[in-house]
């Protein structure tokens, strides 16, 4: 039976429930199978893609929306600066062809992109899926390159930005 936790994050004040087990460092990132758009078509990305460096995955709600776009557009140029050391994923119910033409538009280019529109594994498996709302919650896990959770921020109001330079302490501590 998959876990429900009641008021996990807030949207506008409002409580929200979080369907799936909350992650905590230490643990192995669970595997996903997202969908990505790109100039060979529509493609897989799976966890095991990013395997031997540190890799950032940034979970948006919608790149459609104002906070979302912050979000993807920060990582992308802090990740940048760290060169090829570090991979990004940015993680959204947007359809695929919707995060390609973002990203395109925006210059997105040290972030991949994959979308769990297929069955919300990933929102599940990662604790992410808000369950009144179906999309997924505000969210930066940093992995090292066995795959191993070291450092998990949930933002507890969805409306809100992450804590990026918690996130990128965690990926330049493994980077030291």
């Amino acid at each position: 039976m998959t876990n429900h936790r009641s008021g996990a994050v807030t949207f506008k004040g409002n409580p929200l429930t979080l369907v799936g087990d909350e992650l905590v460092p230490g643990a192995k990132a669970p595997d996903f199978d997202l969908r990505c758009y790109g100039a060979d078509g529509m493609a897989q990305v799976k966890r095991d893609d990013f395997s031997g460096k540190p890799l950032i995955v940034s979970v948006v709600p919608s790149l459609d929306t104002p906070v979302c776009q912050v979000q993807t557009k920060t990582f992308n140029t802090r990740v940048a600066s760290l060169g090829d050391k570090v991979s990004a994923l940015t993680v959204s119910l947007d359809l695929p062809f919707a995060m390609n033409r973002f990203c395109g538009a925006e210059s997105i280019e040290s972030m991949k992109n994959g979308s769990d529109y297929m069955d919300r594994s990933f929102g599940k498996d990662w604790g992410v899926l808000i369950d009144e709302l179906k999309i997924l919650a505000r969210a930066v896990f940093v992995l090292d390159s066995e795959g191993v959770l070291q450092y998990v921020q949930v933002v507890p109001e969805v409306a809100e930005e992450p804590d990026y330079d918690s996130a990128l302490a965690a990926v330049e501590k493994l980077l030291a």
